[in-house]
């Protein structure tokens, strides 16, 4: 495939192989196994001596073809495939870190990520510092002689918070720290953390690559030595949280409009945020394309657009934002995002209601908060459901 092409292009013809039927749609290859020719054959395969398909778990024609079209996509040498976007955080930390290794890692991070640090992998031994997202003094500051690896998602989730990710590529690389990048919120379309001197890109395929909630699906994508050589293929085989061949055609038939898909979202968002900043009850509206975000230069400096999810804070903590809640009727009342539907929740009590409020308190997410992911639909539709539950 042509380096020439464009993105939209890539995300429709990258990674289609052909079987003797000459199928126009990619194939999917429901197959726990293959079959050798031979008993030597196999022995070839097993061995890494003759390039093949051997077994779903690590080697499927279809996600195959999805690890190809996401990498080009990113700028990858080579991307991983995993059964979730929290199996592909899983897979990076295990295949890299030994007991001992310490993590600087952004205290704006998921929940469930937050809680892997700070409870499974500590239970092995790897400890982990969260730091601002957006202070890289204190990233510096925060390094040990043990330090192996930078982790952070931006922008971040639920604040939205953007992260620097050229100025602490410069900082990791200096002291032989891999600097590791969650894209979920704004997929190779709207940021490319490679280009920007990031060692590892994850993505949870589940949000904007599939785009319709249809499926799981994860990836870590980085050069072919390090995920190869640096234990994560390794990792992935052995344990196999990977991906399915049905979920990898899902999101494979997603990945082809993805950059129309984007644009929309971020179309949608920004006439959201807007909105949302002129509304009486709104304290505080959290969103990279408004000029009134904090990090708004640096968004537009690393990001083509702001993205696709927009959060705010409402007059009245967890009552009043309770209640824009339950009076909607258009917008989905679930903790997922990415979806072509828009969808709403109330993240002190649901995506990271299991971390501490101690640490809830520190990465800014209040009662009164709330995350909408803005879909597909009509802006004035979603604002009409949205000021029933903003209304006196």
């Amino acid at each position: 495939m042509s380096d020439h092409l464009q993105p939209e292009t890539l995300a429709l013809h990258t990674g289609i192989h052909r079987s003797q039927f000459n199928e126009h749609s990619e194939a999917m290859y429901l197959t726990s196994s293959f079959v050798f020719d031979s008993a030597a054959q196999a022995a070839a395969r097993f061995s890494g001596n003759e390039a093949g398909n051997i077994y779903s778990r690590f080697t499927n024609p279809t996600v195959t073809a999805f690890e190809e079209r996401l990498a080009v996509l990113e700028g990858a040498e080579m991307c991983i495939a995993t059964s979730s976007g929290m199996s592909a955080i899983l897979a990076c930390v295990m295949g890299l870190l030994s007991s001992g290794d310490h993590i600087v890692a952004s205290q704006s991070l998921f929940g469930a990520t937050v809680n892997l640090f700070n409870t499974i992998l500590k239970r092995f031994q790897v400890e982990t510092t969260f730091v601002s997202a957006t202070d890289t003094s204190a990233w510096q500051a925060a390094i040990r002689p043990d330090t192996k690896l930078f982790f952070l998602e931006t922008p971040s989730n639920p604040l939205t918070e953007i992260s620097d990710i050229a100025a602490l590529a410069r900082i990791a690389k200096q002291r032989g720290i891999l600097l590791a990048v969650d894209n979920c919120f704004c997929t190779p379309i709207l940021q490319k953390p490679l280009e920007l001197g990031a060692d590892i890109v994850i993505h949870s395929a589940t949000k904007y690559l599939d785009g319709q909630g249809r499926i799981l699906g994860g990836a870590v994508l980085g050069n072919r030595e390090l995920l190869m050589d640096g234990g994560i293929y390794g990792f992935l085989r052995t344990a196999g949280p990977t991906m399915s061949a049905f979920n990898a055609w899902v999101v494979l038939k997603g990945l082809e409009t993805l950059k129309i898909r984007m644009q929309a979202h971020a179309e949608n968002a920004l006439k959201m945020a807007q909105w949302l900043e002129a509304q009486p009850k709104v304290q505080r509206v959290y969103y990279p394309g408004l000029t009134s975000h904090p990090q708004y230069k640096l968004a537009k400096q690393q990001q083509t657009t702001g993205g696709g999810i927009v959060t705010f804070e409402v007059k009245g903590g967890r009552e009043a934002a309770w209640r824009v809640i339950d009076c909607a009727r258009l917008i989905s009342i679930t903790a997922n995002l990415g979806d072509a539907k828009s969808t709403l929740t109330h993240p002190a009590t649901t995506t990271h209601a299991r971390i501490s409020q101690e640490a809830r308190d520190v990465a800014g997410i209040s009662e009164g908060m709330l995350r909408i992911a803005v879909g597909l639909e009509s802006v004035k539709d979603l604002q009409d459901d949205l000021a029933h539950g903003l209304s006196d």
